[in-house]
């Protein structure tokens, strides 16, 4: 595996620009919708972005939620609901526009009596927020109707603000997922990269591949035997990532094994659900059992 990509370094310059944009339109935002992943419900959201919003009222969608293990889903909806935290789970692509406004305009009902008080219907805006891949576009395109904003399977799709009126009151910004500058968990970083939300150019994808084969032999063994034709789940490293070419039949000429399609398919079938519903993380032990 190639050595200058052992390290994942994920903060291209642009981010501080993004950071930057960010704190600037806060303080003219009545609220924050935050979009994390529900298969990474921790580490796929930003500190830094908990320190900007702290005195913003704040709606947490765990989205990609049928991507995500039930059990988990719901042990993290009380977790953030013990941390006060009003949390709710969502499909973007699939979310039922109405519901969601419901809940946008319960959490700024209060701000929004207080200006009818003094005779004038405020127009509330909200901002989506969130790293890159998460569905901010995907929420706001649900929520408009049909496509306004440019959406993909990858991060770095949204490249600037993009302001969005989804009812004469209520106007959303789209905004360009933001990373923070240092991550020292590298488990925390292989597992953003595995959901999409760190370019796979940037990695060595065999490396992060073989990561992922391994975590989900670990999780759903079953579910991997089945659909990669993978007769042994204890195996490791190269010799796992070998096994599944033989199993599905990805071999060149002459037998050689066919490592890119390999990985580019695994990957492509994890982040589209095909490999089980799995979460990766837990909540800390303090959250109470279901």
């Amino acid at each position: 595996m190639s050595e200058n990509k052992a390290k994942i370094n994920w903060y291209p310059g642009h981010m501080a620009k993004t950071k930057r944009q960010l704190q600037d339109q806060i303080k003219r935002i009545d609220l924050i919708i935050e979009l994390c992943d529900a298969r990474l419900p921790y580490s796929s959201r930003n500190p830094e972005l908990a320190d900007m919003i702290t005195r913003k009222r704040h709606l947490l969608f765990l989205n990609k939620s049928d991507l995500a293990d039930p059990a988990m889903n719901r042990k993290w909806l009380q977790y953030y609901q013990q941390q006060g935290i009003e949390a709710h789970l969502t499909n973007a692509s699939m979310m039922k526009g109405k519901e969601t406004i419901g809940l946008i305009e319960k959490a700024t009902r209060e701000i929004v009596d207080k200006s009818l008080e003094k005779g004038v219907r405020k127009t509330v805006r909200a901002m989506i927020a969130g790293i890159p891949n998460v569905g901010k576009s995907t929420m706001i395109n649900r929520l408009y109707g049909r496509s306004v904003t440019q959406t993909g399977d990858r991060p770095g799709v949204t490249k600037s603000n993009q302001w969005v009126k989804i009812t004469p009151y209520l106007e959303l910004l789209d905004t360009p997922g933001l990373l923070w500058p240092r991550l020292d968990d590298q488990l925390s970083a292989r597992r953003l990269c595995y959901i999409g939300s760190i370019k796979d150019d940037i990695v060595d994808t065999g490396e992060l591949t073989i990561h992922l084969l391994e975590e989900l032999c670990a999780l759903v063994p079953e579910t991997v035997a089945e659909r990669l034709h993978l007769q042994d789940t204890s195996l490791k490293g190269a010799e796992l990532l070998e096994a599944v070419c033989t199993g599905r039949g990805w071999l060149l000429k002459g037998g050689r094994f066919d490592y890119d399609r390999c990985c580019s398919v695994v990957l492509d079938e994890y982040r589209a659900g095909k490999l089980g519903r799995i979460t990766f993380e837990a909540p800390p032990q303090s959250a109470a059992e279901t």
